[in-house]
């Protein structure tokens, strides 16, 4: 007979799907314990994946609609672009503040403004027809409502929540419900957009985050403390408070050259889901060939993040980033040099999507290792903001690219030289090397 502590402990260590009725007992768990929860990691993790599917399917679909926007505006593809490219600033700027205030007052508020934000840009998006009321709606709004509900709120929350033998595996499995969302949202909403237009298919995602609303909960209320980082590694930082960690953080060699591989990272994804399905267009496929090969970006995508999620624990997260961003300058290679069928679109997809956002774990990793989880939601923030850096010069410079040249041929040799210098970054990171639990004897 179990008591009623180990029924709960059972519950929790059992869930690993993200049903209805589990996301109800789980919230109803939540709910009516006095005392901090104590081993439900995996249902937190779920419910961090469950968010972020909403929030990347919503923004990692954008690119569909540039062609849409510009025929229904008239702007043009550099002003469109422009709103694009403030957006995915806005996304990254918003990661240490949103990572800071969770850090400080806990997830659960966070993710429910973002929601609303989110649902709010996506709402008043097909009511604007000028460049400035794209920024704001998509630029700014959305974006920021998606940075908010976004990895480093999400990551630094469930961090501080597991213990450490179980944190690369959680990473992993949250940036797996990212891609998931993408594998999701990318063909819905290329469906809705060619049968009623763009207008309800953003109010489409309007509701589907508001929806989402309940899943913010769960990350309200505080955890039992875990099993915190080992001092060997984990540096000491001088100060206890985030301003001295920030500072100390700035001047780490180590977490700088993370910050020049990630920026490469922004660009990278920036200009292809902004700018993919121009690049079908002007191969001359149908718009389904770019919302096909997203969704199957997304779905190679989440083998990849259990796969880097997996390997965080097994090897230095610094060489995982390094074969990462080494492989993308040489998948862009083939592509450049490939027949432009729908079959190499679709091939070139699977490629990408091993690697597309399955570098968070790992980068995550080597942060946490830098300087461990007590501000991670505010330190990985900082390191998403210099991707998301990288990620508006990528939508932006796309666009100026495809207006001056007709095609995009520069962006993709400037992807390749990029990752050639991003793998080469993350070499000299200092990580130290990954401690194995020693083997039990057997009789």
């Amino acid at each position: 007979m179990r008591t009623s502590t180990q029924r709960q402990t059972y519950y929790c260590m059992t869930v690993y799907t993200p049903s209805f009725s589990q996301v109800y007992l789980a919230m109803t768990i939540a709910n009516n314990t006095q005392n901090p929860i104590t081993v439900n990691y995996w249902a937190i993790t779920f419910m961090a994946a469950a968010v972020l599917m909403i929030t990347m399917g919503a923004r990692q679909s954008l690119g569909l609609f540039v062609s849409p926007l510009n025929t229904a505006t008239g702007l043009g593809l550099t002003s469109i672009s422009f709103a694009m490219a403030v957006g995915q600033f806005t996304w990254g700027a918003i990661q240490p503040v949103a990572g800071a205030v969770a850090d400080k007052y806990g997830a659960g508020r966070v993710i429910a403004i973002g929601l609303v934000l989110l649902a709010f840009g996506s709402l008043t998006t097909p009511l604007l027809s000028s460049e400035i009321g794209l920024v704001v709606s998509i630029g700014l709004l959305s974006a920021a409502g998606a940075g908010a509900g976004s990895f480093s709120v999400l990551i630094g929350a469930v961090a501080q929540r597991i213990p450490d033998d179980k944190r690369g595996m959680a990473s992993g499995v949250i940036n797996a419900g990212g891609s998931f969302g993408q594998f999701v949202f990318a063909p819905i909403v290329q469906k809705i957009i060619s049968i009623t237009g763009h207008a309800y298919a953003f109010v489409t995602l309007a509701v589907i985050s508001l929806l989402a609303l309940p899943l913010a909960y769960l990350l309200r209320r505080p955890t039992a403390p875990i099993q915190k980082l080992d001092a060997s590694t984990a540096p000491t930082v001088t100060g206890t408070g985030l301003k001295d960690q920030v500072v100390t953080a700035l001047k780490d060699r180590s977490y700088l050259l993370l910050h020049a591989g990630f920026f490469t990272c922004g660009f990278h994804i920036a200009f292809l889901v902004v700018h993919l399905p121009g690049e079908v267009q002007l191969c001359q496929l149908p718009p389904s060939v770019a919302s096909w090969s997203l969704a199957i970006i997304g779905l190679a995508n989440i083998a990849g993040s259990l796969l880097a999620g997996w390997g965080v624990s097994k090897m230095r997260s610094k060489y995982i980033l390094f074969w990462m961003y080494a492989s993308r300058a040489l998948l862009v290679g083939i592509y450049l040099m490939a027949p432009k069928t729908d079959i190499t679109f679709y091939l070139f997809a699977a490629g990408l999507g091993l690697t597309w956002l399955a570098t968070v774990p790992p980068t995550a990793g080597v942060v946490a290792k830098l300087f461990g989880t007590r501000y991670l939601g505010t330190l990985f923030g900082l390191t998403l903001l210099s991707h998301q850096i990288g990620g508006f010069l990528g939508a932006y410079l796309g666009g100026l690219a495809m207006t001056a040249n007709g095609n995009y041929l520069w962006m993709w040799w400037a992807d390749i030289a990029l990752a050639i210098a991003a793998a080469l970054c993350n070499l000299p990171i200092r990580e130290a090397k990954v401690q194995r639990a020693p083997q039990l004897a057997t009789a």
